[in-house]
Order: C-alpha cells, then structure tokens, then sequence
C-alpha cells in the first residue's frame, strides 16, 4: 500500500462576513487512530469486523444494522477538533451590490490557489505558509471546479524546459457560446508551471482552452441555463493523461491535455457526480454516486462506458437532518477515505428555549481493501471490500463547512 495522507485541508465559510478560513487538520489520526487494519485475505466471505479508536466516544454502527439504530448513534456523535485557522482571507467588495466570493482549488499535498469574485489568484502552501500572486485569469468563473494534473519531474528540473504541472478551472455549467467564432472560451481556462516567453525560469501561466464542442452546437444553444459538468476525473492512460468530463444530457468528452483537442466519446455519463480520483493502489478511479455512495469504476478504457465495480452505502443519519449541499471525499492514501456529508437542522436551544439553525458536517472515515475470493484459482479473482472506521462531526450556527481535500 501507498503513503498515507496525515493532514488535510479543511475551508470553513462565514457567512456573516463572506470570509474563509484555512484549517490544517489530522484527519488520519482523528477518524482511524493510531492502527491500520490489514487487507483481509481469507477465503470466507464473512465482513470484517469494524475498527472503532479506543479514545473515541462515538458510537460506530456496522453497516448492516438497522437504519433507526444508525441514526440515534448519529445524534452522540463526537465533534471534530479544529485548531486555530492558519488562514483567514476576505475580499472586499468595490461595489454595495456586487456579489463577493472566494474560491479555493485544491492543487498538491497542502497547497492551494485562492481566487476572489475578480479572479484575482494566489497560490498558498499551507506548509510553508508562503504565498505567491499568480497571472488573473481572463474572466472570473461564476461556478467552477477544477482537476489538477501533475508532473512533478517537469516541476523540479531546470533542464526540462515542457510544460509542467497544470491546474484546469472550468464552469460547472457553461453557457451557450452561439455564434462565437474564436478557437477559445473564457469559460474554460488552466494554469500552467512553465517558462515563460521572456524568462528561463518557470512560473505559473495562465492561458485560455478551447471549448468542448456541444457549447457551440445548434442544439445547446436553445438551452439558455445551461447543461451541468456531472462528473469530471483525470484519467491517465500510458504518458497521456486527459480531462474527462460527463454532461447530464449530452454525453462525455476527453480533453488531451498535451494537444487541448476535445473528442467525444460517447453518449453515456460516469456513473459519478462530482469529482472523481484514480487511486493507484487499487488501480481503480473512485468518487461519489448520485445519491452520495463511494463507489469504484475502471476507467482506463475510456472509449466505453465503464460500469460501477463497487459501491457501497454509508451510515444512514438522523430524519431531523436535512441534506443541505453535495457529499465530498478525501482520498487519505492506502485505501482509506473520508467522506464529507453536510446538513441542516433546526434544534432546541437549551438556553432560550427556542430552535436554532445548525449546520452540521459528518466526517466518516472508511477503508477498501482487496478481498481474495478464492486463493487456489487460476485467475486469482477478488473483490473490494470496505470497512467503516468512525465518524465525527462539526456543528455551527455560525459558518459552514464549504470543502475539505
């Protein structure tokens, strides 16, 4: 198995203020302890046993037990701990009506690039706590995720002169582009580590891409919202890696990243919503279902549509709680996952007698593991397995969760 992952990053917003606050956080040791558990290799099919911390006062439920008894141990919950913030970062409005944001894309490890509602950018190592101000992109995104695609050797020799690491930002629900005639979109933009045209040295760039091309069909132009970008992943096949995006209603498109040619490859979807990452220890790419399951897929041959291997279901939470934005999930290392569930409530305050708005955040940790079926056969077959470790949660009347990577 590979490295684990000790520190997460973790955005709290304040929605009072409209400021985000950076948390480092040991998710590692606060929702698995101090133990691993070893893959099992057994030939039973009997599911393993639950790994609970022993400092832990939460009440962890194995997944096959009832819904009703899931959700009281939901309500006892330990809460997360969150040190200070090593970040607080508030942009300022130039205008009374002018809507004011912060976005946060995720890059390696403990760094990060900021973007206020201008699109004014600065990349942040969380380590170091250095902070360097970055090229503005062409236009401001209004709903964007971003993928990041990475090539370290590029990144730390002076002697490679291509292109380097890159950072893909894209509107989750681009407008149509009727009549448009140049070869690029402002809605789909990347940040590149290279040299620049007048320097030796590499910095970040940034450069418009071409768009996919249903934004500039008939068909879509009839459609004034928009069509959603459902999922989205990096998929690496050899030395090639490329952008693979799944349209809710059109279809999925690969972008190659070294030529910034689209190509569609089918009118089928992922079977994912949100984010999707390869996990090189198990050799599969994961992410999250529609209705909020880790689940795992092959996606190497990406010219078909890949069907889910696994999926399994999470904890079921209390009635009370009502979903209040998409589930998110943190690839830890070796296997082992936390996955971000984010709710609303209304409870009793025990001090004025009456209901408060809380917003809650569930952080449940799981590992997947590889399961031999059948040791003596020829094929060696096996089948993944997930084993639930603990939860903890977060609770605000205050500020919000927004992303956790």
């Amino acid at each position: 198995m590979g490295l684990w992952r000790r520190f997460q990053n973790l955005v709290l917003d304040n929605h009072f203020t409209g400021a985000k606050s950076l948390f480092s956080v040991d998710l590692t040791r606060q929702l698995f302890g101090n133990t691993a558990t070893p893959p099992s290799t057994t030939g039973d099919r009997s599911e393993p046993a639950v790994v609970q911390d022993s400092t832990s006062q939460t009440p962890v439920v194995h997944a096959g037990n009832q819904k009703n008894r899931q959700a009281t141990g939901a309500l006892k919950m330990e809460r997360i701990r969150l040190a200070s913030p090593i970040l607080t970062f508030q942009s300022l409005r130039s205008a009374l009506n002018e809507p004011c944001k912060i976005e946060c894309f995720p890059l390696v490890d403990r760094k990060m690039i900021w973007a206020d509602h201008l699109g004014r950018p600065f990349l942040f190592d969380a380590e170091t706590r250095q902070m360097e101000i970055l090229p503005v992109p062409h236009k401001s995104k209004w709903m964007p995720f971003s993928l990041f695609v990475p090539n370290v050797d590029a990144d730390n020799s002076y002697d490679h002169q291509g292109t380097g690491s890159s950072l893909y930002i894209m509107e989750r629900i681009p407008k149509p582009e009727a009549n448009c005639s140049t070869h690029w979109s402002n809605q789909f933009e990347v940040f590149v580590y290279k040299p620049s045209v007048t320097s030796y040295f590499k910095s970040w760039q940034c450069q418009l891409l071409p768009p996919p091309p249903y934004i500039r069909e008939p068909k879509y132009q009839d459609c004034c919202s928009g069509h959603e970008i459902s999922s989205y992943a990096v998929v690496g096949i050899g030395n090639s890696f490329y952008i693979c995006i799944s349209v809710k209603g059109i279809g999925t498109y690969c972008l190659d990243t070294a030529h910034h040619t689209w190509r569609k490859v089918g009118k089928w979807t992922l079977p994912f919503h949100g984010r999707v990452e390869y996990v090189p220890e198990l050799k599969l790419w994961f992410g999250l279902t529609a209705t909020g399951h880790l689940a795992a897929a092959d996606l190497s041959a990406i010219d078909s549509q890949p069907q889910l291997v696994s999926y399994w279901k999470q904890l079921y939470m209390p009635e009370e709680w009502k979903q209040s934005k998409d589930s998110q999930f943190v690839n830890l290392g070796s296997g082992r996952f936390c996955i971000a569930r984010f709710f609303h409530a209304r409870t009793l305050d025990g001090g004025s007698g009456g209901d408060v708005d809380e917003n809650i955040a569930v952080f449940t940790s799981v590992e997947v593991v590889r399961h031999v079926q059948d040791a003596n056969s020829d094929n060696g077959g096996f089948e993944l397995r997930m084993i639930p470790h603990k939860s903890l949660c977060h609770k605000s009347t205050g500020v919000t969760i927004d992303a956790v990577f």
